[in-house]
């Protein structure tokens, strides 16, 4: 047996304390994921696909299995007839018949092959639909982390601009007594409007990722649980290539998914084939009613006038074997067989490419997985660097051995560098989600492994820096 991940499943395993309802709204990862699932459009289409496609096995399965109909039928025939003692006489005469009819096919090679490509097509739906519940779980976390990473990159850019402005102040401060010239100040001024471009350009970023939020799970979120800088930052386990490669093609859904429909269209062959093969079945009929109109004979010889020989009702029953043997129709048999075997090609196709690729995402991003581990640890030590580095730059605006220039530069380097700290500590959770994605590992298990690690009052001003790398200094916004 496949294993399957069902959403009533996974939630029930994982999530075993989470209510179907959430209220008031909450704000946390999983609480997102659940709405997400009760409410995502994409998802509610993917299950009325596979329930669709199931209905397809008890179609093709109609076909093997016993037919049974009933019927009447009634006519009424008016004649003339010449006579030698009469001249030209009516008759009419009515008919009512009642008939049912039971077959059994025997022999239908066509019918058993799409029996069985139906029953692949239903395997492969049941694995693209578990694909898409993957899916969900990963833009859930998507969606999620893009509305930190906007709120994160705010905050940097608010104390970005926060400390131009101080060092607008003190530009202007050093012009009005005379220890600097204009040019200072027009330049603080020009990287403080800078800074205050850049920050609305992310507030709209920050309502843009809420938005997207809202259409994933058709709810409105105001605030968000952010993430706690404890987080492990840890190599994938295991960390061999190789082994990640090896669970994603024995793993992966929609790989999985591309093998039965190559599977669905070899059985679609033999089925395109089987239109050459004789078909058996078995054959009982019953019919009751008039008995002229069954079609015994009804008259006898009068002189000059047909009578009735029979009155009343008859009964007719009859069982046999009907065999039919397909000789030709006109090409289309051959036609439907070499395109049948065309769709099968293109699967396997299909299924090769998507196998090289899965390979090649695996590869990616477990390298950036590792890579991310070494991002985060050479971003925050940029971070001290940086601040070490505005310090001095400070110092020796003050003592006249650097100019504004320096400072500004200094400044922005030093929030650029807070800015990928936090971007790489995302993209590092985001990789590992992808990485176990396309191995076929991921499930909400993983959703409630991060969740451990949230902050509900997580206020981005405050919290976007390490606490230890958080300024001593009072003040919001500021490093």
């Amino acid at each position: 047996m496949l294993r399957r991940l069902t959403l009533a499943f996974a939630i029930s395993a994982a999530l075993p304390g989470l209510a179907v309802a959430q209220e008031p709204l909450k704000s946390d990862l999983l609480s997102v994921y659940q709405q997400a699932v009760e409410n995502n459009a994409d998802l509610a289409a993917a299950r009325a696909r596979y329930q669709a496609v199931l209905e397809r096995i008890p179609q093709a399965r109609a076909g093997l299995l016993p037919q049974l109909s009933a019927g009447a039928s009634y006519t009424d025939t008016d004649s003339e007839v010449d006579t030698v003692l009469r001249g030209r006489q009516s008759v009419g005469a009515s008919a009512l018949v009642y008939q049912a009819t039971l077959s059994q096919p025997l022999f239908r090679a066509d019918r058993w092959f799409q029996l069985q490509a139906a029953q692949a097509s239903g395997e492969q739906a049941g694995l693209e639909f578990s694909a898409s519940q993957q899916d969900l779980i990963f833009r859930s976390a998507e969606a999620y982390f893009a509305v930190l990473r906007a709120q994160d990159s705010l905050a940097a850019v608010k104390a970005e601009e926060a400390a131009l402005k101080r060092q607008l102040d003190q530009a202007n401060e050093r012009f009005e007594v005379g220890l600097s010239d204009r040019t200072d100040v027009l330049q603080a001024q020009a990287g403080y409007d800078s800074a205050r471009a850049g920050r609305l350009l992310v507030e709209r970023q920050v309502r843009d990722a809420f938005e997207n939020l809202e259409a994933l799970t058709a709810r409105p979120y105001s605030r968000l649980d952010g993430i706690r800088h404890s987080l492990p930052v840890l190599a994938p386990v295991p960390n061999e290539a190789s082994q990640w490669v090896e669970t994603a093609a024995r793993q992966n859904l929609n790989l999985q998914a591309s093998h039965y429909a190559v599977i669905a269209a070899e059985e679609n062959v033999r089925q395109r084939r089987a239109g050459h093969a004789p078909t058996l079945d078995a054959v009982a009929q019953y019919q009751t009613g008039d008995n002229d109109g069954l079609g015994f004979s009804n008259a006898t010889d009068v002189p000059g006038l047909s009578l009735p020989r029979y009155a009343g009702d008859a009964s007719r029953s009859s069982i046999g074997l009907q065999l039919n043997i397909p000789l030709f129709s006109g090409g289309l048999t051959t036609a439907q067989g070499r395109e049948a075997q065309q769709l099968l090609a293109q699967a396997e196709q299909q299924r090769e490419g998507l196998r090289r690729q899965v390979v090649q995402n695996t590869r990616n991003l477990f390298r950036a997985v590792n890579t991310d581990v070494e991002q985060v640890q050479a971003r925050r030590q940029a971070i001290i660097s940086s601040q070490s580095a505005l310090e001095a730059t400070e110092i020796g605006y003050q003592v006249g051995t650097r100019n504004i220039v320096d400072v500004l530069d200094a400044q922005r380097l030093l929030y650029a560098t807070v800015r990928d700290y936090n971007n790489a500590r995302y993209d590092y959770i985001l990789d590992n989600l992808r990485l176990k994605q396309v191995a076929g590992t991921l499930s909400p298990a993983d959703l409630q492994a991060l969740s451990a690690y949230l902050q509900p009052d997580y206020t981005p001003d405050r919290d976007f820096l390490p606490p230890d790398l958080a300024p001593k200094r009072q003040g919001p916004a500021q490093l």
